[in-house]
């Protein structure tokens, strides 16, 4: 009997139990093991931040399904993974061994590398849904006294669609309270320019986006580093393309919201031939660590290099349709070993996106998301805000349902009707 562990249960953990015990007979076993018994859908944090959502209908109890679908839950959570004896230390003090262990913790918020950065000091946050109610409560106050606003990210971030869609949502539902007038809007970003979304850009988002801010009255600030927020003000120094500093910037704020670089989690950071300097999993084509080959990743935690030098560091994301491909990817492969083959898949690594702006939408497809790519396609409109409500509805669905369908990008715009994107291909790495 071989024991498969999933270290997290986020987007790529709870889809990743669900597709490896399905690929495995009875007799072999599944756990998990994470912080909590709970999955939340970190797309709609922007929603929860300006109230459109609460936490309760963004999130799914794993408990009944997880056991259901005869998976161990373990939700007290990792302290240390020890890969050479094959054993993940709990927080509880018990430990646990494994045969397969898939790393899917996601990152850890990197807050403190940038002075007065995060929830607990002058900024929101719309990583975490705990962040997003927070971001509620400063919302509030910004409507009842209104002022100046900063979104974006900063330096070493790798994910970009957020802050673009908070930005959005945010002057949305400013409008909505009759205050948008009040309410200066400044978009801080370490992209070298809107719309690079650590991918150098799909199809047209750079004039997409660029577009939208000045329809929305939204100012920016590209190649960016933030140096300290203060409690009423960010400190931001651009850049040239050389690297040398351009301009400083201090910008008065009354509500922040700063997505932050990532890193990898405690319990693996710093293990020799696992982690990069920054604690994220190094991985071959098979999703399989070269080192430990019992141990693969999938999701935010894997180690991508940038798309290309920056004047600003920029990592790059990883989106839903490329995490599934991984989470596809390692189930077959773990089979394999199982059965004493050799691994022989590999995710397809590409991205079908949406990114709601409270009433409209861009939407893109990157086939890969790292380019040079075969299909490299954006569009816009008010579809694209349906489309992200509706595809909420179905991936919650999937999650409380236990279901392991491949594909959900493609799968939710099927059952969501979308006819946008029939021009494009997309291939379900299946």
């Amino acid at each position: 009997m071989a024991h498969v562990v999933v270290l997290g249960a986020g987007l790529g953990g709870t889809i990743m139990a669900y597709e490896v015990r399905e690929e495995l007979a009875k007799e072999h076993k599944v756990s998990v093991v994470t912080n909590g018994s709970s999955y939340s859908f970190v797309p709609s944090n922007p929603w929860v931040a300006v109230g459109w959502r609460d936490k309760d209908a963004i999130e799914v109890d794993l408990t009944s399904v997880m056991k259901r679908r005869k998976i161990d839950l373990h939700p007290q959570g990792a302290k240390r993974l020890h890969p050479d004896e094959k054993r993940i230390e709990l927080n509880d003090g018990t430990s646990i061994n494994y045969d397969y262990l898939v790393i899917a913790t996601g990152p850890e918020l990197a807050f403190d590398e940038i002075e007065g950065l995060g929830p607990e000091a002058h900024t929101q946050s719309v990583c975490h849904v705990d962040h997003a109610v927070q971001a509620k409560s400063a919302f509030d106050k910004l409507v009842a006294n209104p002022g100046p606003v900063v979104i974006g990210a900063v330096q070493g971030a790798s994910c970009y669609g957020p802050a673009y869609e908070f930005a959005f949502i945010l002057d949305k539902a400013l409008r909505d309270a009759k205050v948008r007038d009040r309410v200066p809007m400044t978009f801080v970003t370490s992209e070298p320019y809107v719309g690079h979304l650590g991918l150098d850009g799909v199809g047209d988002t750079k004039g997409l986006l660029e577009s939208e801010m000045r329809d929305h009255h939204i100012k920016w600030i590209t190649n960016a580093k933030v140096d300290k927020v203060e409690e009423g003000m960010m400190h931001v120094t651009e850049v040239n393309e050389d690297g040398s500093d351009k301009a400083k910037h201090e910008l008065p704020q009354v509500f922040t919201m700063m997505l932050p670089a990532f890193r990898g989690v405690e319990a693996v950071f710093g293990l020799e031939g696992l982690t990069n300097p920054r604690g994220f999993i190094i991985v071959d084509e098979h999703q399989s660590n070269p080192k430990y080959p019992e141990i693969f990743a999938v999701g935010v935690c894997v180690a991508i290099p940038p798309v290309g030098k920056t004047p600003v560091p920029v990592g790059v994301p990883k989106t839903g349709f490329m995490i599934e491909s991984m989470v596809t990817a390692t189930a077959h492969n773990i089979g394999r070993m199982v059965r004493n083959e050799k691994p022989d898949a590999r995710g397809t690594w590409n991205a079908v996106c949406l990114a709601d702006f409270g009433d409209s939408g861009i939407a893109f497809v990157a086939q890969p998301q790292i380019p040079p790519r075969n299909v490299n396609w954006s569009s816009s409109g008010k579809w694209v805000h349906l489309a992200k409500v509706g595809f909420e509805k179905y991936f919650l669905h999937k999650i409380k349902s236990g279901k392991s369908e491949p594909a959900y990008e493609r799968l939710a715009m099927q059952v969501m009707g979308i006819q946008k994107l029939k021009e494009v291909k997309i291939d379900a790495g299946e």
